[in-house]
């Protein structure tokens, strides 16, 4: 398959990948709007009120959400302009790809909910293309190739734009309490 590039980077520096290795960064994707707004910006800059016309809501509830995302790490101001007497501030994100990290989960803050959202914004119309699959692997190739799954989200969110439909794209490595079967006997 060759490379695809995405002919409309955002319009400031970001790095490829963040990791979301702490409580309060966690908690803060487990929020959907959150994850839209995070979204969002990922196309390009956007103050809060661009955020707010895109979102339908409120400008100080989103305010309210950006300034979580920045606490958090996960969103900073990328650039500012003057407009009247008023600096304007544009946000970014801080990673191309945001990773869950090693971390234990926070109590109610289950990656769990990643999934939840991804469901949830399915279109009644859409025909999904998914798989489950389980693999009883060590730890050491389950982390190499969730590596893969990040290289292919990054290059899923460089794709060029265009079309009239935003597709989703979810990727997960996770244990499991899914049987296998005992060693099989040498005979």
């Amino acid at each position: 398959m060759p490379d695809i590039v995405f002919d409309g980077a955002p319009d400031y520096e970001l790095a490829d990948a963040f990791i979301a290795d702490t409580p309060q960064r966690i908690r803060a994707l487990t929020e959907p709007t959150r994850r839209l707004i995070l979204d969002l910006v990922l196309e390009r800059a956007a103050t809060v009120t661009e955020l707010a016309t895109a979102l339908d809501r409120a400008k100080g509830s989103v305010a309210y959400h950006v300034d979580a995302l920045v606490d958090a790490g996960l969103l900073r101001v990328v650039r500012t302009r003057r407009v009247r007497a008023i600096e304007e501030r544009f946000y970014g994100r801080t990673g191309r790809t945001i990773v869950i990290g090693n971390e234990p989960l926070p109590s109610g803050a289950a990656p769990v909910g990643f999934l939840a959202s991804a469901v949830a914004e399915i279109s009644s119309e859409a025909v999904v293309a998914s798989t489950l699959r389980h693999a009883r692997i060590p730890e050491e190739l389950a982390a190499e190739f969730f590596e893969a799954v990040v290289e292919l989200a990054e290059r899923f969110t460089r794709l060029p734009r265009g079309g009239d439909t935003v597709f989703g794209f979810v990727g997960a490595v996770f244990p499991t309490d899914h049987p296998s079967l005992p060693e099989a006997d040498e005979k």
